[in-house]
């Protein structure tokens, strides 16, 4: 008989049968059998010569998939919240002007983040399913004069891509860096980090990747790391200080690499797999199989009587679709019939977008016309199964 007071909890005596489903919300997508087998693969130490060169060819992967040169491109062991942080923490400091576009949750979450660190914190808004022109961007620029503005690429909650193109030369003509958030839409839709000039971008593991969630690339300029590296104050976190970061992951040009914190070895080989999976493909094919999926998706909708939550084609985020909840139902009945009858999860809103819509993904090897067809019958026979109000 145990003299212990905490006995053996019986439902870890028995194994958890994880059930095979299509994952198309907006996250985290299916991993594939090859980035499962990676992760598998013979524990290393973290700092083991095999492990600091599977660390170096995901730098070189990240490179690609950013489409940057910055000599200080790693992924921070976490998830896309950990970069954000990282981002954020690193490029500000206490009492500092950043200026946040809130077209989603994303925004809403990185001016909470700033505010939490004692940054004055400016916000530039736009309706759900919207985005900011350039003249809108330059105005409030020339209005605030931040350090740093912060712009969500992919905004999963609304499910809105925002234009790129020239945002990083008004951010350098007011001597502002330009943080992107790219999470939702790293490899499912053009983005370009030098060409567009853009400072301080990250993504995460787990979405058009289809690596399983616990690592974000980051990336930083050379304009980023002046700052960065010449801060008047610590960043606020030791775990996320890119001072640390940047030797751990040999970005700094030292000859050794000083102990920080035990990475994810296992998630390394899989993030390690699936940028090996988007170098095979090549980013330009990876672009072009989002966007005709997406747009093969968009006109099943339209036929089946749905509508589009964003109205502007062109800003329409390829890799997740927000479909405008159908009027009488209840969108968690017909995700709840779903996900019981077809075992594909799809979501609902998220922030400004809760109870207004559902969201599809289709990203990473989830973005294929034949789940295209499968979600498709799956909402058909949800609007014929579940209750409609006549109210």
């Amino acid at each position: 008989m145990s003299s212990l007071s905490v006995l053996p909890p019986e439902c870890l005596l028995q194994p958890f049968p994880v059930p095979q489903r299509l994952m198309l919300g907006p996250g985290p997508s299916n991993v594939p059998a090859r980035i499962a087998a990676a992760g598998a693969q013979p524990i290393l130490g973290h700092l083991h010569a095999e492990t600091i060169e599977i660390m170096n060819q995901i730098k070189s992967g990240i490179q690609y998939a950013f489409q940057t040169r910055n000599r200080v491109t790693l992924a921070v062991s976490g998830p896309g919240h950990a970069a954000m942080e990282c981002a954020i923490f690193n490029s500000l400091e206490p009492g500092e002007s950043v200026l946040i576009a809130i077209n989603g949750i994303w925004g809403e979450r990185a001016a909470e983040i700033a505010e939490r660190i004692g940054a004055k914190v400016n916000t530039v808004v736009t309706s759900a399913g919207g985005y900011i022109t350039n003249e809108e961007i330059e105005q409030v620029l020339d209005k605030y004069r931040p350090v740093v503005f912060f712009l969500t690429h992919g905004e999963s909650s609304t499910g809105v891509v925002h234009p790129i193109d020239g945002i990083g030369d008004l951010c350098h003509k007011y001597n502002c860096l330009f943080l992107v958030d790219s999470v939702a839409a790293l490899g499912g839709t053009p983005i370009c980090m030098d060409e567009q000039g853009i400072d301080i971008m990250y993504t995460g593991s787990q979405k058009v990747l289809n690596a399983p969630p616990g690592t974000a690339p980051i990336s930083f300029s050379e304009r980023a790391c002046q700052k960065i590296f010449n801060r008047r104050t610590k960043p606020i976190s030791y775990f996320l200080d890119m001072s640390w970061l940047a030797n751990y992951w040999g970005c700094d040009d030292k000859p050794v690499r000083a102990y920080h914190h035990t990475g994810p070895v296992s998630s390394f080989y899989g993030l390690r797999e699936s940028l090996a999976i988007l170098a095979e493909t090549g980013l330009e094919n990876s672009w072009k199989r989002h966007k005709e999926v997406a747009e093969y998706f968009h006109k099943g909708l339209e036929e089946m009587g749905l509508k589009l939550f964003v109205q502007d084609k062109k800003a329409r985020l390829p890799t997740v679709t927000t479909i405008v909840a159908p009027p009488g139902y209840d969108w968690r009945e017909i995700t709840g019939y779903i996900m019981k009858t077809y075992n594909i999860e799809i979501s609902g809103g998220l922030g400004p977008s809760a109870g207004m819509v559902l969201r599809v993904g289709l990203m990473g090897c989830n973005s294929s016309k034949a789940n295209v067809d499968k979600v498709l019958e799956a909402l058909a026979d949800a609007l014929k199964h579940c209750h409609k109000s006549r109210v």
